[in-house]
């Protein structure tokens, strides 16, 4: 099958990103910041100057809203959270230049400083399993409607929880370079299971899902789960963190820059690492072989594992379906690796 050129797409049709192209999306609103800051800084206070004399200020309206019927919780209680960083207010940095994902726009959330989990509960008859979701973005910012909450829209009617974490970015990750994220995914699982009566999850079976960064952060966090990067806050930093499995969504980081044959050594699995589902695509700029060697080092310590490579896909597909990518069909496959380990009950005869 040979893909056209971007030259030759009609107009609005999606792109598969290359790795330079990929690395650009996220990293831009990193660079644009302190020129943007800088050029509207006179504007702002003139505004600020203007609206205040006239006794109102308008109300900002936010990048990104989680929808009615779910439950939002801050990750840290006032005053708790460690290394919090002032880096302006949440925006989406998207543009109508930007490319598609099947057709379709996506929101890149930039300067996140207060991360929140949002529980989207099951509306279907509730398996009691839950999955908490880390949307991708290269720790610089988020996506979180492509990589979370239509994730939510697929887990939710097959009756799992769904929990969306917003955590910190830019700069927040990968670990060992940042711990930020990590901490937030930390005290997000511990979170979850404090609440797990209240929100009728069973706390035995509790995964993440992760995409491209957040791929990332789900195995930083199945690989660091013994002890809490960060001063103890309440009860729920007295429950596990680890996640009971993991699904790993075109994952990134976890191979060396200089070698992608060797995994990265913060990155080691052992004996107690949960079981994981990944799923990357050959043509994938950021490189199958983070899906690859991940695989190779859970066999090596003998945890289960599933792997899916495919040949077509590129990167940051999400759940959205394309017929000409085989690739995107993955969620049927999660569904049936989640029975296969009993995560959820087989349908009765």
């Amino acid at each position: 099958m040979k893909l056209r050129s971007a030259n030759d797409r009609p107009p609005q049709e999606h792109v598969i990103p290359t790795e330079a192209s990929f690395s650009a999306f996220e990293k831009r609103g990193e660079e644009d910041r302190p020129r943007l800051s800088a050029w509207l800084q006179p504007l702002r206070l003139g505004i600020i100057v203007a609206l205040s004399l006239s006794g109102t200020l308008p109300a900002q309206k936010a990048a990104w809203q989680p929808p009615p019927g779910t439950t939002t919780l801050p990750l840290w209680p006032h005053g708790t959270m460690a290394n919090r960083r002032e880096i302006g207010p949440e925006s989406n940095l998207t543009t109508p230049k930007d490319y598609l994902v099947a057709g379709r726009t996506i929101i890149r959330l930039a300067n996140v400083s207060d991360p929140t989990l949002t529980l989207y509960p099951p509306n279907g008859k509730n398996t009691g399993a839950a999955i908490v979701v880390f949307p991708g973005g290269g720790y610089n910012i988020l996506v979180p409607d492509l990589e979370g909450s239509e994730v939510c829209d697929w887990l939710t009617p097959a009756g799992i929880a769904c929990i969306l974490v917003k955590y910190r970015v830019p700069g927040s990750g990968p670990y060992p370079k940042s711990s930020l994220a990590l901490e937030d995914a930390q005290r997000a699982l511990g979170l979850v299971r404090s609440h797990a009566t209240e929100w009728h999850i069973d706390p035995d079976r509790i995964g993440v899902l992760g995409f491209s960064a957040g791929g990332h952060l789900a195995v930083a966090l199945s690989t660091h789960f013994d002890k809490r990067l960060y001063k103890h806050v309440d009860a729920a930093d007295d429950l596990s963190c680890r996640p009971d499995f993991a699904v790993l969504i075109y994952p990134a980081y976890l191979v060396l820059d200089s070698d992608v044959h060797t995994l990265a050594p913060d990155m080691k699995p052992n004996e107690r690492t949960p079981p994981a589902f990944i799923l990357q695509a050959e043509d994938d700029g950021i490189h199958v072989e983070n899906a690859i060697q991940y695989f190779l080092a859970l066999k090596e310590v003998k945890v289960p594992a599933e792997l899916h490579v495919y040949a077509q896909g590129g990167h940051g597909y999400g759940l959205r379906r394309r017929s000409d990518l085989p690739v995107t069909d993955w969620p049927m496959l999660v569904d049936r690796w989640l029975r296969t380990i009993k995560v959820v009950s087989n349908p009765a005869p």
